[in-house]
């Protein structure tokens, strides 16, 4: 697998100073955390499901989460398993490349269950995502999880999402986020991810952001997302990939608040782009990643096909991020100091930004580096007319 892998090497080779490398389902786990890029969420009771995972992967998708809890009715579950064991058995015999396959559960027993009746066809899936994730309702899946691995002898990965109501309520917060953090630290070699459910969130107060708004808009979402990357997002060797939350909205025929693009980034050819990111929606997604980024988090959960593009464009390494991330990691530099930016724009300090380029460097591998003359709209036209 490769992002960007769909476009023919003529386009990458246009787009890119240096080209996204390749990963497989058994690349190190530090490799795979950032390489999740948009997670594309499916329920598992589709009769499609494995034309639906092919189809996606020709697209770009390169992560997957095959639902058996929220997305599906609690009268369903047996059918969705049923269907779900199917499915992954036919995609077993597919020769193609598929992306990395998740399974979202419901409850610890349906792990080890779900792997035996795979068989085979379990080679398929690299882990689980585990919902409502806390000390005490988290350890019962991990040990699941790892009693599943040790019976298949295949490496399975574990994502647990962060939305119960004890780690948004005040009062419980920070005992809560104690308990999670010694619960993953425990298990930290099959912890890929961390997800943020920030739709259970809202839903504890009866709260739904609009189109218009990113999820830092809602205060009490974005102080949760503060306190997980506080806690467990520390760039010192004892934090873990967070992930973006879930941007739900499709097309809608009126809006209330101006459009969040300017127009400069898309001038020429690229206005009918900005347009059409504007009736989808498709602005307040953009900005909602880039405050992500900010936010320290990488990668995001998608619930629609069209959320994947702008995903995977604005997780591109720039010419500037990569030129200023090279700049601080010289070996010569070990030692310290300010330099300015190649770019003549900006300070690069060389102890305090050192996390910042480390991780800038992995992104790079996974997602590329922009060429000097590319930025993500360029990218993101690409990917749009591929898929």
């Amino acid at each position: 697998m490769r992002h960007f892998g769909y476009l023919s090497p003529a386009v990458r080779s246009g787009l890119f100073h240096r080209e996204p490398g390749e990963f497989t389902a058994g690349s190190p786990a530090r490799t795979l955390s950032v390489a999740l890029g948009a997670t594309l969420y499916c329920p598992a009771t589709r009769p499609s499901l494995a034309l639906d995972v092919r189809k996606q992967a020709r697209r770009g998708v390169v992560s997957m989460v095959l639902c058996l809890e929220d997305s599906i009715d609690d009268a369903d579950v047996v059918g969705a398993e049923e269907n779900l064991v199917r499915q992954l058995t036919d995609l077993a015999g597919a020769e193609e490349d598929l992306p990395l396959l998740f399974v979202r559960v419901r409850e610890p027993a349906q792990i080890g269950d779900l792997v035996r009746r795979l068989g085979p066809a379990g080679r398929l899936v690299s882990g689980f995502v585990l919902p409502k994730f806390t000390e005490d309702r988290g350890l019962p899946f991990l040990e699941e999880l790892t009693a599943a691995e040790a019976a298949s002898g295949r490496r399975l990965f574990a994502m647990p999402v962060l939305e119960s109501p004890d780690l948004l309520h005040l009062e419980t917060r920070t005992e809560t986020l104690t308990g999670i953090a010694r619960t993953v630290e425990k298990y930290r070699d099959r912890v890929l991810a961390l997800r943020l459910g920030v739709t259970d969130f809202c839903s504890a107060y009866g709260l739904r952001r609009a189109p218009d708004m990113t999820a830092y808009d809602v205060q009490l979402v974005a102080s949760v997302i503060a306190d997980v990357v506080n806690v467990l997002g520390r760039a010192d060797g004892s934090g873990f990939t967070v992930t973006g939350p879930v941007w739900e909205y499709f097309p809608q025929p009126e809006r209330m608040f101006k459009p969040q693009l300017r127009r400069s980034p898309f001038a020429g050819p690229a206005e009918a782009l900005r347009t059409a990111l504007i009736q989808h929606d498709m602005d307040g997604l953009l900005r909602e990643i880039q405050l992500d980024r900010a936010n320290g988090l990488q990668g995001k959960t998608c619930i629609h096909p069209s959320h994947v593009a702008p995903v995977h464009a604005l997780s591109v390494v720039s010419h500037e991020e990569y030129s200023d991330a090279r700049d601080i990691l010289r070996p010569d530099r070990d030692g310290g100091g300010v330099l300015r930016s190649a770019y003549t724009n900006k300070m690069n300090e060389v102890k305090p930004h050192r996390a910042w380029a480390e991780r800038t460097m992995l992104r790079a591998e996974v997602f590329g580096v922009a060429r000097e003359d590319v930025s993500f709209v360029e990218l993101l036209a690409a990917g749009l007319q591929s898929g």
